[in-house]
């Protein structure tokens, strides 16, 4: 159980936020979770949103090198996800 509770989607208004949670709950990354819980400040959420999108979506390494580094990361800091 987090210690932040998650944002409900049904009692955000801002259409860009319910964007980024869509996307997070219907292509599972970044975790539909983890943008809940962003979602509290739209600030975060957006700034981590745009990044995300910029360095995963539109990066210039090939996807797969960036899953592999995600992969490493977690495995270094033994991340149960």
């Amino acid at each position: 159980m987090p210690r932040i509770p998650y944002v409900d989607p049904a009692s955000v208004t801002d259409p860009e936020i319910l964007g980024y949670l869509e996307r997070a709950r219907r292509e599972g990354a970044p975790r539909p979770e983890s943008q809940a819980i962003r979602a509290h400040n739209p600030t975060v959420i957006r700034a981590f949103s745009q990044a995300w999108d910029m360095t995963f979506r539109h990066g210039v390494c090939d996807h797969r090198i960036k899953e592999l580094c995600r992969v490493y990361v977690s495995q270094s800091i033994e991340c149960e996800y």
